[in-house]
């Protein structure tokens, strides 16, 4: 068996980011900021860090910050310089000619209809798909882990996680068959089960590395749940087709569509910083009393 390298990641990128509002009214929700950094910067340097050589981000109307986020900023680094001010700090996120590539998904259908969006440019090639809403923060990175696994075993490798059974109703959920270390063989995966009926309490965090059979298989997907055409269930179908596989992440995982884990990353990270870290630790402290 052959195992072709990934070199392509999908970011699906339209989303509205409404649980955000009002901040994100005028501000893609990918360019809310951990800290210092964008979220989908968090992603992208994840991605390049496993080997990633194409960005393709699937985007909606009221992106172009995202857009010119990862552009030449003529302006900025001409005053800076001229200034004396060092660079260091927006150096590397432009990216190489030809990457990003940026991909209209015109409706909003659901994941599985923005990966398709990709189909034309992802190709005949395995590809990796990164959610920028979950930011995971790990040394190597998430995705990095993946592909030296997928490298091993080939087929579909996607993230898997711990959490609540109470949870489990909100995510995309992995029915387990035989443990090799942090792999996992998965033999049916299930969109937001019912309460209660969830065959485990392994859900996929937003990372997945996918062969493109899952693009034809979207073709014809019909919608699922919440009325969308979700990825779940077009990756079922290559379940007994290909090798399939879930990859238990060694790191933090952090929901940041979501209020809570969103300023979680925020105290967790900033408290990591050398630079910040010991008086933020210190108001945090001060707060609690």
């Amino acid at each position: 068996m052959t195992i072709k390298r990934v070199r392509k990641a999908v970011f699906p990128v339209a989303g509205l980011g409404t649980r955000f509002l009002p901040a994100t009214k005028s501000i893609p929700k990918e360019m809310l900021t951990v800290v210092d950094k964008p979220l989908i910067q968090y992603a992208v340097e994840e991605a390049l860090e496993a080997g990633i050589e194409q960005i393709i981000f699937v985007t909606g109307r009221g992106k172009g910050a995202l857009e010119d986020h990862f552009d030449i900023s003529y302006e900025l680094e001409d005053t800076m310089h001229a200034r004396g001010k060092s660079l260091a700090v927006i150096e590397g996120i432009r990216q190489k000619p030809g990457s990003p590539v940026y991909v209209r998904q015109q409706e909003p259908l659901g994941l599985g209809h923005a990966v398709w969006c990709a189909r034309e440019i992802v190709g005949d090639e395995p590809f990796a798909v990164l959610l920028p809403d979950e930011l995971m923060v790990g040394q190597p990175g998430f995705l990095a882990q993946m592909v030296e696994a997928y490298d091993k075993v080939g087929g579909n490798v996607i993230g898997a996680l711990e959490v609540e059974n109470s949870e489990t109703d909100k995510y995309g959920i992995i029915s387990p068959g035989a443990v090799d270390g942090r792999l996992i063989e998965v033999k049916a995966l299930v969109e937001k089960p019912e309460p209660g009926s969830a065959p485990s309490n392994l859900m996929i965090p937003g990372r997945y590395i996918l062969q493109p059979e899952v693009m034809r298989v979207l073709e014809s997907q019909e919608k699922g749940a919440g009325g969308e055409i979700q990825l779940t269930d077009a990756m079922a179908q290559l379940i007994g087709q290909q090798p399939f596989h879930g990859f238990t992440f060694d790191g933090q995982r952090f929901d940041c569509g979501d209020k809570a884990g969103y300023i979680q990353a925020n105290l967790a990270l900033a408290l990591a910083r050398e630079d910040i870290g010991p008086s933020v630790r210190a108001f945090a402290q001060a707060l609690l009393g």
